[in-house]
């Protein structure tokens, strides 16, 4: 299959699996945030909850499109995605998929809500960082590091915005709801007793919105991880979308070359002056193979890896050179290099894009792994972050902002923790409620353990097993 040798095949087979293993992992162990509020309310019975929880899910990855997935892909410097040893591109993904793997199966025994996302971000950031100490990495580069900020950034904020959005709500539901309706959002659930029907849809409602979101968000990470394995191990045919017509880059190549002519080089910045030489180099390598009889049938298999070398460094150079103040660009010509590097219709369409079987092996696998397992989670979740009972208006308030959150990360396209978001949800709650001291602190002080710890262990897990895989292979 794919040309493969059999042991390169094999490789493949293990890598898939374990990709999906990961996404079945992140399931059952991030979905116990989405159905803690509506089990402790007694909105709905765990079975029904979780199976619901996974269809939502399932379609959340349907739907969610692939942004943030190519956030994760692109952390990676374009160089170890490209690297024409396969059994280098293996030791990457077997590093990456391990790491993520043992730290969430080892939170998950401890009932611990910590982050898929930072497990997996940490991963990719350490096999980046073990690759730059290889001593054939000629380029030297480790991380997309403006990325790496940018997803940073998202991952740090979510939770505190999530927590602080939540005492608003909490304090707006306390000023404008009246009175007797205010008694009963506020009031602790009777045991067993399932709430008034309104207050019930509205926890039914926001429990949807969150499983959907985490899978629009959580999902495209999973996406995003078999596209790293097919790119790094079976590039020539993956590198780039097959089913694209090449010709369809000529449009994009002469409007950026008449973009570059407008610049005067000594005016940038001399790092810039380099990014632009080397991008004019690459567009006329494009612009030859485009106009080449050979392309009429799609990109030659063994030009494939090349042009989405050219096709990221293209977007990634021109992207710096267009903040280069000496580049002095106009408001239209920066939003017509804009289109015509992106992934709408420019030169990122081709990069930057996913299979449908693959989307749905992860939605599957999401979507199974939202039916198992959850109890850990929901337990801790539920009765061990605040001292009292969840009450209906915590539980509605914690899982609207957790899914506004995710929902907006998505559309933003960064990823964001699902866990961490909701968990400092469930906090503020506590806090809006009856004050700081309405917390349970050893519980508090373990997850946020687990927030601190988690990048760094999977930093130097994956760092350690990229090089002993890179010994082996």
């Amino acid at each position: 299959m794919f040309g493969l040798e059999t042991d390169v095949f094999i490789l493949l087979f293990i890598s898939l699996f374990a990709a999906c293993a990961f996404e079945f992992v992140n399931g059952f162990h991030d979905t116990a945030n989405a159905v803690a509020t509506v089990i402790y309310t007694n909105s709905l019975k765990p079975t029904v909850a979780v199976v619901w929880s996974g269809i939502c899910n399932f379609a959340g990855v349907l739907l969610g499109g692939i942004g943030v997935a190519m956030g994760i892909v692109n952390l990676l410097p374009v160089e170890l995605l490209v690297d024409q040893n396969v059994y280098h591109s293996v030791a990457m993904v077997l590093a990456l998929l391990l790491s993520a793997i043992v730290w969430n199966l080892g939170t998950w025994y401890f009932g611990l809500p910590s982050s898929s996302s930072h497990t997996l971000i940490g991963s990719i950031l350490g096999v980046g960082l073990a690759f730059s100490t290889m001593p054939d990495n000629k380029a030297g580069s480790a991380v997309n590091w403006e990325k790496a900020i940018e997803t940073g950034e998202a991952l740090l904020l979510s939770p505190l915005l999530g927590f602080s959005l939540v005492i608003v709500l909490m304090f707006l539901i306390r000023r404008i709801v009246p009175e007797e309706t205010k008694d009963q959002l506020f009031k602790e659930p009777k045991k067993n007793a399932p709430p008034p029907s309104w207050i019930r849809g509205i926890l039914i409602v926001t429990c949807s919105l969150v499983s959907f979101f985490h899978g629009s968000n959580d999902g495209q990470k999973g996406v995003g991880l078999i596209m790293l394995i097919l790119i790094g191990i079976v590039p020539f045919q993956f590198a780039v979308k097959p089913d694209l017509d090449p010709r369809l880059l000529q449009p994009n190549i002469e409007r950026i070359e008449q973009t570059i002519a407008t610049l005067d080089s000594n005016q940038l910045a001399p790092v810039n002056r380099a990014r632009l030489a080397r991008t004019r180099t690459e567009l006329t390598e494009l612009k030859t193979l485009v106009n080449t009889d050979s392309v009429t049938n799609g990109i030659p298999q063994q030009k494939r890896l090349d042009v989405r070398r050219d096709l990221l460094l293209i977007n990634s150079n021109m992207n710096k050179i267009a903040e280069d103040e000496g580049a002095n660009l106009s408001a239209n010509q920066l939003a017509t290099l804009k289109e015509n590097l992106g992934e709408k219709n420019g030169l990122r369409r081709f990069t930057d894009y996913a299979p449908l079987w693959v989307i749905l092996m992860i939605a599957l696998s999401l979507g199974l792994g939202t039916m198992i397992g959850w109890r850990r989670i929901v337990v801790t979740v539920g009765e061990k972050i605040g001292k009292q009972h969840l009450t209906y208006a915590q539980g509605a308030s914690a899982e609207l902002t957790a899914a506004f959150m995710i929902g907006l990360a998505s559309w933003l396209k960064l990823p964001v923790s699902t866990t961490h978001v909701l968990s400092s949800g469930i906090a503020g709650s506590m806090v809006a409620n009856k004050g700081i001291k309405n917390l349970q602190a050893g519980t508090v002080r373990n997850i946020a353990l687990a927030w601190v710890l988690t990048l760094p262990v999977s930093v130097l897990l994956s760092f350690t097993l990229y090089i002993f895989f890179r010994w082996l292979l």
